[in-house]
């Protein structure tokens, strides 16, 4: 007797036919954050270009420094929510400081070409 899962049961994970479709749109989403990320560092100069490199390496500076996978420090530089509230706090917050910005850009990329190519939460 084989066990059967519904299409919808969290516990079969995600199969090849469902995670090419969510890979593809990850890989357009960090195309976008990346070209997004480059026009920004060339409109505003080399702090934005700093910034958005540096937390492009964030996950890795963060595995270098201890975070392993289970952590809390490792969960927090690989959630897709903590990025996007900088991206979307900068937007419509009165900050005006465009590092900040190409920060989370950058940092939101990271995510995206993680969850392109398998790696971190899908």
């Amino acid at each position: 007797m084989t066990a059967e899962h519904a299409p919808d049961d969290p516990q079969q994970g995600v199969s090849g036919d469902v995670g090419l479709p969510r890979k593809i749109g990850w890989g357009a989403f960090a195309l976008f954050l990346v070209a997004f990320a480059a026009f920004e560092s060339f409109k505003y100069g080399l702090p934005t270009t700093g910034a958005a490199l540096l937390f492009f390496a964030l996950p890795d500076l963060a595995r270098f420094a201890g975070a392993r996978s289970p952590g809390v420090l490792y969960q927090a530089v690989n959630r897709v929510w903590i990025p996007l509230a900088v991206i979307v706090g900068y937007t419509f917050g009165p900050i005006v400081w465009p590092p900040l910005f190409t920060a989370g850009l950058g940092w939101l990329a990271r995510i995206a070409v993680q969850r392109t190519f398998g790696r971190g939460r899908v």
